[in-house]
């Protein structure tokens, strides 16, 4: 789970390519790379960023902190670089949370993000609609989406609420601090449950049920579109022209899929700080009870199965235990095959498959003959085991490989672990932060100019050991699980 903050130096010729700067919101961090039309990223970096959790189930960050990150970012990849080369700025960024902005472009207060659980009592106004309209929008209701959260605040922080002149994706307000212009795409439009899918807008219906005003929420645009151009001040702020153009962009996983070009039907498997497993369809999906449907960065839909618990879980046990990564991993590894503990990786409770925001993480079984390696093979089998459990709802054909993508997923032990119990062949594609570059070929293409990489991604094919988890201790999880969900299930 951990990737290095940036690239080396590297001389650049006099006649530097033409690039564009893609830019990454991340729950955690921040991501900048330079990237060609031919597909080459040739600068990248990151700077992190904390999210707060002031109370239980809360999970916010400050824009602030995006903003500075993004300065930082951008002022590493460009160093070196003729910023004239830079034809345009491109964004992706985590999904469903709120940014409640002033009309002057100030967050009035903390964003509040995906993970967080608050608005679980405001669920009940989703599952008391008329059950066409809830058909409608192609999604569960579950905590961390925008329209349970701004139902949240408009009981809690009215006055806030009162005194924003927009509610934002994490990715859009960062967009409106480098143009003034405020936007989204379909791709984070669709994951907020307030949107109509069938046409493709905000959903006045629904808004006028929850007694939400439909003002708050900016224009949608398409995700290869410009939304806008850069501003002076912040092109000052981040060493480049003013004026270049700034295009819409798309979702984290929407720019992923973007970029490893899923045809229909084929699926990828992105562990992040949460995991996401989606398959693309040509089709809006029909309705299912525990996974999402989102627009894509084109005209398509992808559906998703959404693991809430993943890096995160890893980061907790890693930094409870007071290990490196690579004293996590081998402790992990040197208890692999012996009796391990098992654990429910519920940190901040859970999305597919059980929707239940109040569950929590434990270990069961913990003997005087384990530590800290048992502990950590444990945060990794039970993680494994979550997303395994997610991927059966989306009924892929027993042989067909996932793709395999995300910064958490580069050791090969966790690779094989993750195949292991998915019992399926995993492709591991070698496309470090396949959301950037979605968001650049989402630029180039909006740009009027060709996307064309210069060689396909090498890919490693894991083939899975199916004697490694046994049944028996799947099914100790599962029943684990499900014991946990329903003493934890809101009634």
């Amino acid at each position: 789970m951990s990737w290095p903050t940036e690239s080396p130096p590297a001389d650049r010729p006099a006649d530097q390519p033409d690039v564009v700067l893609a830019l990454d919101l991340g729950t955690g961090s921040l991501k900048a790379a330079l990237i060609t039309a031919g597909g080459d990223t040739l600068r990248r970096a990151a700077h992190p960023y904390p999210a707060h959790s002031p109370q239980p189930g809360w999970s916010e960050s400050h824009p602030d902190d995006w903003w500075t990150a993004a300065q930082r970012a951008a002022q590493d990849v460009l160093r070196g670089t003729d910023p004239a080369r830079v034809r345009a700025v491109s964004l992706s960024g985590q999904m469903h949370g709120v940014t409640l902005t002033a009309p002057t472009g100030e967050a009035l207060r903390p964003a509040v993000l995906w993970s967080d659980t608050r608005s679980a009592p405001h669920l009940t106004a989703y599952r008391a609609l008329p059950e066409d309209l809830r058909r409608d929008l192609r999604n569960p209701p579950v905590t961390g989406f925008a329209g349970p959260t701004l139902l949240w605040l408009a009981a809690h922080e009215p006055t806030t609420l009162a005194a924003a002149r927009w509610a934002l994706q994490p990715k859009d307000w960062l967009r409106l601090h480098l143009t003034g212009e405020a936007a989204t795409d379909p791709s984070d439009a669709s994951g907020t449950l307030l949107f109509d899918p069938h046409r493709q807008d905000w959903h006045a219906d629904l808004l006028g049920r929850l007694g939400l005003p439909a003002a708050l929420l900016p224009p949608i645009r398409p995700s290869g579109s410009v939304a806008g151009f850069l501003q002076a001040a912040p092109a000052r702020a981040l060493g480049l022209p003013p004026g270049l153009p700034v295009l819409t962009g798309a979702a984290d996983t929407a720019a992923a899929l973007h970029a490893a070009d899923l045809a229909p039907g084929e699926a990828q498997l992105t562990v992040g700080t949460g995991a996401q497993l989606a398959m693309s369809r040509a089709d809006l999906p029909e309705p299912h009870g525990a996974l999402h449907a989102f627009r894509d960065a084109t005209q398509g839909w992808y559906q998703l199965a959404a693991v809430q618990n993943a890096g995160n879980v890893l980061e907790w046990v890693r930094r409870t235990l007071r290990l490196s990564w690579p004293d996590m991993y081998l402790g992990a590894q040197q208890a692999d095959g012996n009796p391990a503990p098992l654990f429910l990786p519920y940190l901040t409770g859970d999305r597919t498959p059980h929707l239940n925001p109040h569950a929590r993480a434990g270990w069961l079984g913990l003997s005087a003959d384990h530590d800290p390696g048992h502990l950590a093979y444990a945060a990794f089998e039970g993680v494994a085991l979550s997303i395994a459990q997610a991927a059966e709802l989306l009924n892929l054909p027993h042989a067909q490989p996932l793709r395999l993508a995300g910064g958490g997923t580069v050791d090969p032990w966790w690779q094989q672990l993750l195949s292991d119990a998915l019992n399926r062949p995993l492709h591991v594609t070698d496309v470090p932060d396949a959301s950037l570059r979605g968001a650049a070929r989402l630029a180039w293409t909006g740009l009027g100019v060709p996307w064309t990489p210069s060689a396909p991604p090498v890919q490693v094919t894991v083939t899975p050991s199916a004697d490694r988890i046994s049944q028996e201790r799947r099914d100790r999880f599962s029943h684990a699980a499900d014991q946990l969900m329903n003493r934890g299930r809101p009634d």
